[in-house]
């Protein structure tokens, strides 16, 4: 069988007629084969240079055409150029080509746009088989051992994208990120292409596609409220500097833990102001906790029950609101269809316990911090990531940290956890829900404590003062933690909601 190799610059258009001959060699002979390689002019030159200097040939034109002897056990046989070719046809085969001077160059400016596509081609495919760059911060963190087997399940990204792993932390936790690296190793999962760890601050973030943003472990002690929120700033400040300097341009940020959530994804935004419409912050953590309490109460399992929004601070000063609330598979009197669901509040009749003990209960698991667990945590932010990536499910309400941008009332220019749904890769605000409006006095509560965090981080403010109410007893709006769909059954509670994190 003969086998020839037809090089040349796309656009020539000797390449293009020579290529024309040897395809009609190649139908008509059942011995012969070819194999055909373009080359962009720009590179033509160094790439037959290579080809020559490894063949120990001399050619200097396009196209050159060799013969392979790869079944005789030898190197390629160089012919020549088109006339060598032309002539070996003639020879052997007893064929020419009467192609005319203008089509050959047709033919050369079709195969140059052709190479041009395959080209794009080949890097999309790049594209497609490249890991994808995921980071976490702050790696050395307790949750982060919770969270590396979920993302590498293959159900947050897919199972068909490959992850490359990079845990980055301060350099005296080198030897803690060795023994993550190693444990993440051990795993062997299949999505997996790469893990490491990175302690050198100007490398933080290279090719980030995801950042996970744990909370940062504090080497100073801080003695005072005041002085926890501006110590945020600086690290803020370089992982905003970092991100705009080194992550891919279209980076996901996703911040998590339990301590001044709001405040760091705020300080985030404006230090990377590019990316800030990708930077969001992990509500689900207070949802889910909120979920198992009314599951317990109602003898049902947490997931049962959807469509629970966290207004406001995540880690601070929050509603629960439960008027969409919704419980399904439910053992009442009432029976339904599948897909059936009960109002969680018509539901439970002990409204006293919905505002208070109900109230109470998440408020101490908040000032403990125990919402907040490795277990939890990591959940809540694959959680998040996988609705990000794939759409949350249809027709339920995901609590979301967002920059406000005016919604329901709440002043712009602060992050406030919200309704949304995830569909196509980003998220909507759920603006268009009826019966959730939020009353004067509860946006009040809700965003002073924000604003004062603001201000008080920037030094524009010495003294943060929370916000107290003052109940007044002719209001009718409930004081509680939970936002009751009736008001006047629910009664006027003397307990202020907050979860504060302090």
């Amino acid at each position: 069988m003969a086998k020839f190799v037809i090089a040349g610059k796309a656009n020539c258009p000797y390449y293009a007629k020579a290529e024309l001959l040897a395809d009609y060699l190649q139908k008509n002979l059942p011995d012969f084969r070819i194999f055909k390689i373009t080359q962009h002019p720009d590179v033509w030159e160094e790439w037959l240079e290579d080809v020559c200097e490894k063949n120990m040939w001399y050619h200097r034109t396009s196209p050159i055409i060799w013969r392979e002897l790869l079944d005789r056990g030898g190197k390629g046989l160089l012919l020549g150029g088109y006339n060598e070719f032309l002539e070996h046809a003639q020879l052997y085969y007893g064929v020419t080509s009467n192609m005319t001077t203008e089509l050959m160059m047709v033919i050369a400016k079709e195969n140059m746009q052709t190479h041009i596509e395959q080209e794009l081609d080949k890097e999309n495919m790049k594209d497609l088989i490249s890991p994808l760059q995921v980071w976490i911060a702050s790696a050395g963190a307790y949750v982060c051992c919770h969270l590396i087997p979920l993302l590498l399940s293959g159900e947050v990204f897919g199972i068909h994208t490959e992850i490359s792993l990079t845990l980055f932390d301060q350099e005296q936790r080198e030897e803690c990120l060795k023994d993550i690296v190693i444990e993440t190793q051990n795993l062997a999962s299949p999505v997996l292409r790469t893990v490491s760890f990175c302690t050198t601050v100007k490398e933080a973030f290279l090719q980030a596609e995801v950042i996970i943003i744990l909370d940062d472990i504090m080497d100073e002690e801080v003695y005072s409220l005041e002085s926890c929120l501006r110590s945020r700033v600086p690290l803020c400040r370089l992982y905003g500097y970092l991100i705009e300097k080194n992550a891919h341009k279209s980076v996901k940020v996703i911040v998590g833990g339990k301590t001044f959530l709001n405040l760091k994804t705020t300080l985030l935004m404006k230090y990377a102001p590019s990316i800030a419409r990708n930077i969001i912050a992990v509500a689900l953590g207070v949802e889910g906790q909120a979920k198992a309490v009314l599951a317990r109460k109602m003898k049902t399992t947490s997931a049962s029950i959807k469509d629970v929004i966290i207004w406001g601070n995540i880690t601070g000063n929050n509603y629960v609101d439960l008027r969409k609330a919704k419980v399904y598979n439910y053992e009442s009197a009432v029976k339904g269809p599948p897909g059936y669901h009960h109002s969680v509040l018509s539901s439970i009749f002990d409204r006293e316990w919905i505002t208070k003990e109900f109230v109470q209960t998440l408020q101490n698991l908040s000032n403990t911090g125990k919402q907040f667990g490795g277990i939890l945590a990591a959940h809540s932010i694959a959680t998040t990531l996988k609705y990000w990536y794939h759409g949350s499910p249809p027709g339920e309400i995901v609590s979301l940290g967002v920059m406000s941008e005016g919604q329901f009332g709440i002043p712009e220019g602060i992050v406030f956890s919200m309704p949304v749904k995830f569909e196509n890769g980003t998220w909507v605000v759920l603006t268009d829900l009826e019966d959730i409006s939020l009353s004067e006095k509860i946006l009040n509560r809700l965003t002073g404590d924000l604003i004062q965090e603001k201000l008080v981080a920037f030094g524009d403010l010495l003294t943060f003062e929370p916000i107290e109410e003052v109940s007044d007893p002719k209001d009718k709006e409930p004081s509680s933690t939970v936002l009751n769909e009736e008001k006047e059954q629910a009664g006027s509670d003397d307990s202020d909601g907050k979860n504060e994190e302090y």
